[in-house]
C-alpha cells in the first residue's frame, strides 16, 4: 500500500522520556543545552578543520564529515524531542515519522562507515607509515568517503521503500522519544516479514561489518605497537590514534546495547538510545580536540589569528 494510503492512523504518539512536569522542564534545559554544544562543537571542528592547512589530510577529512554527520544525526531526533518536552501533545505523523527513520539510518549507517574508514587510516599510518602517501591517495580517501555516504543512503533508501508498503491500523504508540524502524514494525498490521529481513541484513552490514573492519585494523595496529620496543615510541604511537578508538567505542558500544535490547520502552533502552543518538555526536568533538595535540594547536592557531584580525 502506498505512503499516502495508510489507513485509519495518520500519526502517531511519542511517548518520551516523562510525564512528569518538572522533569520534563528539566530535560528540555539539558537537552537543549547538549544540542547547542554538539552544533557548536562540530561546526568549530569544521572550520578549524578547513581553515588550518596543517590539518588538511585524509584523517581530518574524515572527521570533518564524521562532524557533519553528527550534527545532522542530532538535529534528526533532537529538535522533535524538544518539542514534546514542551508539547502536551507528543504527536508526529506517519510520514514525519518515517522521514525521521530515513535521516536516522542514513546518519548511523554513514558513520558506522566513517568510523571503520578512519580505523583503516590509522592502520595505513601506523603499520605502513613510509607508503602512507601511496595507500590513502586523495583519489582512494574521496571515494572512500562518498563510499560511505553511498552505503548509508543505499541503506536507508532500501529499508524507507518497504517501510512506506506498510499498513498502519490501530497501533499508535511509540514507547520512545523518536522514530527507528525496530519502534515502528510492531505497529504495523501488515506482514512485515521482508522488513525484518532487510533491517536485519542491513544491521549485520552497517553494524558488524564494520566494526570487524575496525577490529581487523586495531588488531594489526596493537600488534605494531607491541613490537615497538620503547615505552616512549609505543605511548607516541598509541595517542595518535586513542581518540578514534574512544569514539568507536562509544559509538559501537552504545549503538549495540540499544539494538540488542528489545524494543519495549524500558528506562535502560531509553538511556542507551539517547547515549547513541544524542550524547555521542556532542562527545565526538570534544574527545577529537582534548586528546589531539594537532587539533589543539589548530585551535590555538586559528585563534590567534582571529585575534589579530580583530586588532587589525
Amino acid at each position: 500500500m502506498a505512503l499516502g494510503n495508510h489507513s485509519n492512523i495518520t500519526e502517531f504518539i511519542l511517548i518520551g522520556l516523562s510525564d512528569n512536569p518538572n522533569v520534563k522542564a528539566l530535560l528540555f534545559v539539558i537537552f537543549l543545552e547538549i544540542y547547542i554544544l554538539t552544533i557548536m562543537g562540530n561546526v568549530m571542528m569544521l572550520l578549524v578543520i578547513r581553515a588550518d592547512s596543517h590539518l588538511h589530510t585524509p584523517m581530518y577529512f574524515f572527521l570533518s564529515h564524521l562532524s557533519f554527520v553528527d550534527i545532522s544525526f542530532s538535529s534528526v531526533t533532537v529538535p522533535k524531542m524538544l518539542e514534546n518536552l514542551l508539547s502536551q501533545r507528543k504527536t508526529i505523523s506517519v510520514e514525519g515519522c518515517l522521514a525521521q527513520v530515513f535521516f536516522v539510518c542514513v546518519a548511523a549507517g554513514t558513520e558506522a562507515c566513517l568510523l571503520s574508514v578512519m580505523a583503516y587510516d590509522r592502520y595505513a599510518a601506523i603499520c605502513h607509515p613510509l607508503l602512507y602517501g601511496q595507500i590513502m591517495s586523495k583519489q582512494l580517501y574521496m571515494q572512500l568517503v562518498w563510499g560511505s555516504w553511498g552505503l548509508g543512503f543505499l541503506d536507508a533508501l532500501i529499508n524507507i521503500c518497504l517501510a512506506t508498503n506498510m499498513v498502519f491500523c490501530e497501533a499508535k504508540i511509540i514507547p520512545h522519544y523518536s522514530c527507528e524502524m525496530p519502534s515502528l514494525l510492531p505497529l504495523s498490521c501488515s506482514d512485515t516479514s521482508r522488513n525484518l529481513i532487510v533491517l536485519l541484513c542491513s544491521t549485520l552490514l552497517h553494524g558488524l561489518g564494520t566494526f570487524l573492519l575496525v577490529f581487523l585494523s586495531y588488531a594489526r595496529i596493537i600488534a605494531t605497537i607491541l613490537s615497538i620496543s620503547s615505552n616512549s615510541g609505543r605511548s607516541k604511537t598509541f595517542s595518535t590514534c586513542s581518540s578514534h578508538l574512544t569514539a568507536v567505542t562509544l559509538y559501537y558500544g552504545s549503538g549495540f546495547l540499544r539494538y540488542l535490547m528489545p524494543n519495549s520502552g524500558s528506562s535502560m533502552e531509553l538511556i542507551f538510545s539517547v547515549q547513541y543518538n544524542v550524547v555521542t555526536p556532542m562527545l565526538n568533538p570534544l574527545i577529537y580536540s582534548l586528546k589531539n595535540k594537532e587539533v589543539k594547536a589548530a585551535l590555538k592557531r586559528t585563534l590567534e589569528k582571529y585575534v589579530q584580525h580583530i586588532r587589525s
